[in-house]
């Protein structure tokens, strides 16, 4: 039997990964981000996708490529 792994939400990933841990504020991050609070937050509880836009601020603000950003969107999207 082999185990099956579903990838996550990019908006999942950023809030296990960096907003939890960190105690990030989601405004805050929205401020430095330069989207509306509203945005992020519909990103992060994954109610919307991941745009190429979004995927450049992310990387500016945590340091991964933008190009990883946008797998893990077609990673989730394929899944």
């Amino acid at each position: 039997m082999s185990i099956q792994y579903n990838p996550p939400h990019p908006g999942e990933f950023i809030k296990e990964t960096y907003i939890e841990p960190l105690h990030l504020s989601l405004r805050k991050v929205a401020v430095e981000l330069d989207v509306a609070a509203s945005t992020f937050s519909r990103l992060i509880k994954g109610e919307s996708d991941l745009t190429p836009e979004m995927a450049l601020r992310l990387s500016k603000a945590f340091g991964r490529t933008p190009e990883s950003w946008m797998q893990m969107q077609v990673n989730y999207e394929l899944w």
